[in-house]
């Protein structure tokens, strides 16, 4: 794992932990793909869906969609871990559902 993986699997833990903090959302199962599979792998399954996961829904409804890994993708310390297609599908996801940039 390289050094910019590692630090994106670690800002997923830390996500997993803030929603809770702030949101009372427990994404047990995110949290489970992202120890199983690791944060880029987990990243890129939830962003080769059509729809949004129920996290991202979830993050939404608490007004937090800056908690979601597409919001986490779109990073510039995490942009190098994604091809141009997923970048550009986080961004129309987030803005969809009103993100600010």
């Amino acid at each position: 794992m390289t050094e910019p993986e590692h630090k994106f699997e670690q800002a997923m833990i830390a996500l997993y932990q803030t929603a809770i903090d702030e949101c009372n959302y427990r994404a047990t199962r995110f949290l489970q793909m992202v120890l199983e599979h690791g944060g880029l792998a987990t990243a890129r399954t939830l962003l080769a869906t059509n729809i949004p996961s129920e996290g991202f829904t979830r993050l939404w409804e608490c007004r937090r969609l800056d908690l979601t890994l597409e919001a986490q993708i779109l990073r510039p310390e995490f942009t190098e871990l994604f091809t141009e297609e997923q970048k550009a599908t986080a961004a129309q996801r987030l803005k969809e559902y009103g993100y600010q940039f």
